[in-house]
């Protein structure tokens, strides 16, 4: 089902054209143009090395040398220029991409010969746009383009291509056959009740089994969302705790680096300082806070409010505690701020003589959540970091991560419109038990259906298509 109106197929017999590389100086700048007049206008500034407009003669997926020239015949740039022709193209339109050179007055001047010869400026997203109004694409492959562009990690990377060739768009596809199905054998049943009682066939309990199925699949796709979020945009985490704990130093070890400023001196670090990294497949987004005490010092005391905030909004907090020293009163305040959140404690400086008791440690364990770990590190010695890992993954990924073939749903509008279908089944299924008419399931079964093809853009308007193409650059 194509999702066109009026207005999208006047606005696509336009010719569009934009820069669809990098507005910086690089070695190669690409001008992308697209629509039914593409290859006509590019020919208005392309000339081949004798001089001659020839791009409509040359065959599809074809790339030639050349120079881009103005209407007096001046050479602006040395060029070569892509061919390729409606329907095998990224639009689904003629396409033609002038590969010039990359600084940003060349990109610019082949863009305005570009304008002159009568394309118009392409609105961001529009390319991209134009391949789903075309129906090369639908709108979950789509997005999968902009997350593709920004993704920051190899599961990001790999789960965005995955989507691309339409990892999502089979599962919803084939439960929305499935649905629709059974909604077609009801309703011809409604119409021709002499040839079909439902009731005494039983089918309300034939249906309620495949409903199981159907649940079952929504609830599982629903679930990986948590995850498939986590890891495309890692795990947000706060290191928290007194001063000279050794924060800064864990800071280091996972990052393998010298980021952080280690002293022996309390209130080293004043500010947030935040890294992003991977540590055995998990990506996180670290940030270092100020250490939290009591204090008179105004700046320090701002610095403290900055973590308490960053603990606040943290996926994951690591709350370093020196062994070696006795707990206090700032280690109680701390304890009761993080208590309902996901918290791993860390005894650090192990390789010192142990300070705290045993009942220190049952104190600060009574602090912790559900699935909440005490481990005891040494950041000078590097120990307790493996264990560390395998805590994350126990909280996070019920123990491990698979970049296998599993489809992991990683944009929130997918993960909504599952929600709705997966609420609408189990109305259905209410319906069953109640022994409800069987007209009553199709309405719901029409609820779920509609609410997974706006996954894929086939139960959408203009405006929300709109408002998600909006978000992509300019060349896309």
């Amino acid at each position: 089902m194509k999702n066109t109106s009026v207005s999208d197929c006047g606005k696509r017999e336009d010719t569009i054209a934009a820069i669809a590389t990098g507005m910086s100086g690089s070695g190669i700048g690409i001008v992308r143009i697209s629509g039914g007049s593409a290859i006509e206008i590019a020919d208005k500034v392309y000339r081949n090395k004798k001089n001659e407009k020839v791009l409509k003669e040359y065959d599809t997926h074809t790339i030639h040398y050349g120079f881009a020239v103005d209407k007096k015949g001046n050479i602006i740039d040395e060029v070569m220029v892509s061919v390729m022709k409606a329907p095998a193209s990224y639009t689904a339109e003629d396409t033609v991409e002038i590969n010039c050179h990359g600084g940003v007055m060349v990109m610019r001047k082949v863009l305005e010969l570009v304008m002159e010869a009568g394309a118009r400026v392409a609105q961001p997203g529009e390319f991209t746009k134009r391949a789903f109004l075309n129906g090369r694409i639908d709108l979950s492959e789509a997005e999968a383009v902009m997350d593709l562009i920004h993704a920051k990690n190899e599961f990001a990377l790999q789960s965005s291509v995955r989507q691309l060739k339409g990892s999502v768009s089979v599962i919803v596809r084939e439960l929305r056959e499935k649905l629709l199905h059974e909604i077609a054998f009801i309703e011809a049943a409604l119409d021709d009740p002499e040839h079909f009682d439902l009731e005494s066939e039983g089918y309300g309990e034939v249906l309620y089994s495949l409903l199981d199925k159907t649940a079952a699949s929504l609830h599982h796709l629903i679930q990986s969302s948590d995850d498939g979020k986590i890891l495309s945009e890692g795990i947000r985490t706060a290191i928290i705790g007194k001063p000279n704990a050794g924060k800064s130093s864990l800071l280091n070890r996972l990052v393998g680096e010298e980021r952080a400023i280690v002293t022996d001196i309390a209130g080293t670090t004043r500010d947030i300082l935040e890294e992003t990294v991977s540590l055995d497949g998990i990506p996180f987004r670290i940030m270092d806070t100020a250490g939290i005490r009591s204090t008179d010092d105004v700046i320090e005391k701002i610095g403290v409010d900055r973590a308490k905030d960053a603990a606040e909004a943290a996926d994951l907090v690591l709350y370093v505690i020196d062994a070696s020293v006795p707990l206090d009163e700032n280690d109680r305040a701390v304890l009761e701020m993080i208590k309902d959140k996901n918290t791993i404690i860390l005894l650090n400086k192990s390789d010192l003589p142990p300070i705290l008791t045993e009942e220190d440690i049952r104190y600060v364990a009574s602090h912790l959540s559900g699935n909440g770990k005490i481990i005891r590190t040494s950041m000078k010695e590097g120990e307790g970091i493996d264990l560390f890992l395998t805590s994350v993954k126990e909280m996070f990924f019920h123990g491990g991560i698979t970049y296998n073939d599993e489809v992991y749903i990683t944009n929130m509008r997918h993960k909504e419109a599952l929600s709705e279908a997966y609420d609408s089944i189990l109305q259905v299924q209410k319906s069953i038990e109640n022994k409800m008419p069987e007209d009553f399931y199709t309405i719901d079964m029409m609820s779920a259906y509609a609410s997974l093809g706006r996954i894929i853009g086939e139960e959408v308007g203009d405006d929300l298509v709109d408002e998600i193409f909006s978000k992509f650059c300019m060349g896309k």
